[in-house]
């Protein structure tokens, strides 16, 4: 129960190893639904399709005889919007209430006459009986369509996919680390967008947030609105250098084990390094945002770069990352590339300091060391 007339229906997801088929979930996902019993029924979201038995279950029960009136999609991609069929099947006179832009998609999904559906958008209010809906708009946040919806009475912020976190209700784990991770992986790139609800949600009086991933947030919601700030400005949430690595025989490997060995000695004040053949990508990406400086190292590749760098270089420039400090290490026995192919597609992103570029050739050597410390003192500096 969240509040006295709200309460959750949603389910936990512990099959999908893959969220959205890319991102490794080992604690699993929810899928998070809530009803408002009042005068008036509003179900809020569904979930995804391949739980939707578990899901009307629950309803049913919340219900307890009565039926909706209305069913409100704040976000139709699949992982919410995929059991609407079944609620409107169920019950074939609950009023649909979405954005234009839910309206338009939702034909994809579902099959139903929405003539008699309910589009709603920005300062529309919809009341329930005591309690009164208004509606937020929050475009690509992270799909063009997605409306956020506040409960005036219980001062609740249904926040669609914003102030998420991967991981099923049922397993305890830390906040920070999973909402990281989700948000830069699956929000990151519209950091203007959410900086704009933010705007919004700071002139409401919200006591709860209800996400459609995660844990139902109340005490801890300064915490999180104090890391969306930085998330969404693309601040500096660790001081420190994460440092990324690919290798083909171990050498440029052991070069950036190296690298972290000295910060550390340094008093770098954090330092995290990922093998980005072998590490979670979607964790390294994270570790990318989170830190204020970056080490990229990689052996060069028929007269580029490796291909696991290429692609991580790719996915920072797709999630918009910007306002770092960069260092490169690279690689080459006898036509070393690496720097020159990572400096293009760096140039490419918005506010990237390249600080400096140590090349090192095969083995590495005490000269490589010397290079690699002096590295290290312009990384603390």
């Amino acid at each position: 129960m969240v509040t006295q007339d709200i309460k959750y229906i949603g389910v936990n997801d512990h099959e999908t190893d893959l969220f959205e088929g890319q991102y490794i979930v080992p604690n699993g996902i929810s899928y998070n639904s809530y009803v408002i019993i009042d005068e008036k029924i509003a179900i809020m979201d569904t979930v995804d399709k391949k739980k939707c038995g578990d899901f009307m279950a629950n309803l049913k029960a919340a219900l307890d005889g009565r039926k909706p009136d209305y069913l409100v999609v704040q976000h139709v991609e699949p992982d919410h919007a995929s059991s609407v069929q079944a609620v409107v099947d169920e019950y074939p006179e609950v009023t649909i209430v979405a954005s234009a832009g839910a309206m338009r998609m939702l034909p994809q999904y579902i099959e139903k006459d929405l003539s008699t559906a309910k589009t709603v958008k920005e300062g529309d209010e919809l009341c329930l009986g005591k309690h009164v809906l208004t509606f937020v708009a929050a475009p690509m946040v992270h799909w063009p369509e997605v409306i956020m919806t506040y409960d005036k009475t219980d001062k609740v912020l249904f926040s669609a996919d914003g102030f998420g976190k991967f991981g099923a209700l049922d397993v305890e784990e830390d906040w920070d680390c999973e909402a990281r991770r989700y948000y830069f992986n699956i929000v990151g790139k519209f950091g203007q967008n959410v900086q704009d609800v933010m705007k919004k949600a700071a002139g409401l009086d919200i006591q709860v947030i209800c996400p459609l991933h995660g844990p139902i947030l109340k005490e801890t919601i300064p915490h999180v609105l104090e890391k969306y700030q930085i998330w969404s400005s693309y601040g500096v949430e660790s001081e420190g250098v994460f440092i990324a690595y690919v290798s083909m025989h171990g050498n440029t490997a052991e070069a950036a084990k190296k690298l972290a060995e000295l910060l550390e000695e340094k008093g770098c004040p954090r330092v995290a390094i990922a093998d980005l053949a072998r590490d979670d990508g979607a964790e390294c990406l994270e570790d990318a945002f989170r830190h204020g400086k970056l080490v990229l190292a990689a052996p060069s590749y028929n007269g580029g770069v490796m291909p696991f760098m290429g692609d991580f270089l790719h996915h920072l420039a797709i999630k918009d990352y910007q306002k770092r400090t960069v260092a490169l290490i690279e690689n080459g026995s006898w036509a070393p590339s690496a720097a020159k192919t990572m400096k293009a597609s760096l140039a490419q992103m918005k506010d990237i300091e390249i600080l400096d570029t140590v090349t090192v050739r095969g083995k590495v050597k005490p000269a490589d060391v010397e290079a690699l410390s002096a590295l290290a003192d312009k990384l603390m500096a």
